[in-house]
């Protein structure tokens, strides 16, 4: 399986001639040229995750294609046809075989709301946990894509949750908010926290891509 970072928080995972689109949100550029979409995954509706700009494309350049979040998506994204999931559920989309985790995004501030949430694994090895320090509990993570720029965020709390999940790899994600200077901080960190545990990290640019 092909993973390929997109800006901020978009992934594209490819396995057999088939991929899988999660978070295409704001800071995001249009995905085209992807075979065979089996489905998008949204974690959350907040508009860096998913605009109904990307999802009109990527519907008309794939009729059909399902779209899977959790009520807050199925809510906010009025007019598309969101297939709600929640933490425990599984779902086999081709090649895909997802698992969801979390429930709830992280708090921002206690003046805002928080919202449903879902990290996703994708075939016992790639796991994206959305806006959320959820931690796919009793799984081995090849690659964790870990947040290491957001206002919910420190970066004290993106290394206790690459030490907790122990991945094999990791990249930086949801970093479009950063300097140059804030990310090369937050990949040096996340850096030293993978090596705790024997794991390395992974330099993705947008555009870039990692086998696993």
């Amino acid at each position: 399986m092909r993973l390929t970072k997109h800006e901020h928080a978009a992934l594209v995972l490819a396995e057999s001639g088939h991929s899988l689109v999660i978070d295409p949100g704001s800071f995001t550029s249009p995905l085209e040229e992807l075979t065979n979409l089996d489905g998008i995954v949204i974690t959350h509706e907040h508009a860096d995750h998913w605009t109904p700009e990307h999802l009109t494309r990527l519907q008309k350049a794939h009729p059909g294609v399902p779209i899977y979040g959790p009520e807050g998506v199925r809510d906010a994204a009025a007019g598309f046809d969101v297939t709600v999931v929640h933490p425990g559920d599984t779902l086999d989309l081709g090649p895909f075989h997802l698992e969801f985790f979390g429930g709830k995004h992280e708090v921002i501030h206690s003046s805002i709301p928080v919202v449903d949430n879902v990290g996703v694994l994708v075939n016992d090895a790639v796991y994206y946990p959305g806006d959320s320090f959820a931690v796919p509990k009793h799984k081995k993570v090849e690659l964790l894509a870990a947040p290491v720029g957001a206002p919910w965020l420190k970066v004290g709390d993106a290394i206790d949750y690459v030490l907790a999940v122990k991945p094999e790899r990791v990249f930086a994600t949801h970093d479009m908010t950063l300097s140059v200077a804030g990310k090369q901080m937050g990949d040096a960190r996340l850096t030293w926290a993978v090596e705790q545990n024997g794991g390395s990290f992974v330099d993705l640019k947008p555009g870039d891509s990692v086998e696993v």
